[in-house]
């Protein structure tokens, strides 16, 4: 495993991290708690040591189990969490997005409560989740620096979704200095990801990008296949048929990055996202130990060269030469589609 630094924190992450909304939940399949925890063990011993969870998952419940399986190693690992969604007034409705509480003293409490499940006096990585614009105001922004400043964290962020626009709160964290920016971003979903690598080039931010979704809802680890049946309760099952449809055809013209058997395409997606500089760690959606094995094992993978990125760039300039809709135009982003719009950008996705 090989690591990198979040923005100017000084926090150490792992190339590959844990993504712990799969703990908690069954939104990404079923499994017992204990087996949550083992897993988040397993993690560690494969190298990885950078954990993203939210005080949303689970309504609490996937904290608590990263605190108690990371406990005897604390010192080990990078604990990020998120706060700004209110689940403490109102019931989850399925997979719809609950309302938020993006003001100072709902944060203040919130953060407590994280670190009280978290059994944790600090986190390396406090976010807010899925904030808007108008809600980073002066007033939030104060109580970031007040929490980084106190060593409460070490490291301030904004996680963005469900959708994959919100590029006016990209933007805006991205100016403001925060650490670190997490996004959809994947080698078939690039353009939000572009936009921000822009929006850091143009400002000379040091802010660190970190892509979740990675494997696009299970297109570019070929989990999902022509043959799977994607259940209701199923988290992936949003995304129309036409997206995988197109998506299979896709990943045939970007089987040369396996090299040979160098990579999986699994892996080579994620080599993908951290050629960019500015990403400091990618955050797949793990389900099994197979997973965490192959996965952790991409950062020890042959780098993608110069060469072989341009051929995956002139392939998505040119939509893979597939003229098939695939889907996904009518789905909206996070401020009804006027910042992509805005942004000459030609799709707009959700999603995690």
């Amino acid at each position: 495993m090989n690591y990198r630094t979040l923005g100017d924190s000084g926090v150490e992450v792992s190339e590959i991290g844990f993504g712990a909304w799969v703990v908690g939940t069954d939104w990404w399949g079923d499994r017992s708690e204990s087996q949550a925890k083992e897993m988040l063990q397993y993690a560690v011993d494969q190298g990885i040591t950078y954990f993203d969870t939210g005080d949303v998952y689970g309504h609490g419940r996937s904290e608590e189990l990263v605190g108690e399986a990371l406990a005897e190693m604390r010192e080990e690992v990078t604990v990020a969490t998120k706060i700004g969604y209110d689940f403490y007034d109102n019931p989850q409705a399925g997979h719809g997005e609950l309302p938020k509480e993006m003001h100072r003293d709902y944060l203040e409490e919130a953060f407590e409560k994280s670190l009280d499940r978290l059994g944790m006096e600090r986190v390396d990585v406090l976010q807010l989740h899925n904030a808007n614009a108008e809600e980073m105001d002066a007033e939030v922004l104060e109580f970031l620096d007040e929490v980084r400043e106190s060593g409460r964290a070490d490291a301030i962020g904004l996680a963005l979704g469900p959708s994959i626009g919100w590029l006016a709160e990209g933007d805006l964290a991205i100016e403001e200095e925060f650490d670190a920016v997490q996004l959809v971003w994947n080698l078939l979903e690039q353009e939000v990801g572009n936009h921000f690598l822009d929006t850091i080039e143009r400002t000379g931010s040091s802010t660190s990008l970190i892509p979740r979704v990675p494997h696009s809802s299970g297109l570019l680890n070929e989990q999902v296949t022509p043959e799977t049946e994607l259940g209701e309760g199923d988290h992936r099952a949003y995304r129309p048929d036409e997206w995988y449809e197109s998506g299979w055809e896709k990943i045939e013209a970007l089987r040369f990055l396996e090299g040979d058997g160098q990579r999986t395409m699994a892996q080579a997606s994620l080599q993908w996202l951290l050629y960019h500089d500015e990403v400091a760690t990618v955050t797949p959606t793990f389900r099994t130990r197979e997973d965490i094995d192959e996965w952790a094992a991409a950062s020890g993978v042959p780098p993608l060269s110069d060469a072989e990125y341009e051929r995956v760039q002139g392939l998505y300039a040119d939509d893979f030469g597939i003229e098939r809709d695939d889907g996904m135009d009518a789905l909206r982003s996070s401020v009804g589609g006027e910042d992509i719009e805005a942004a000459g950008l030609e799709k707009e996705s959700a999603g995690t």
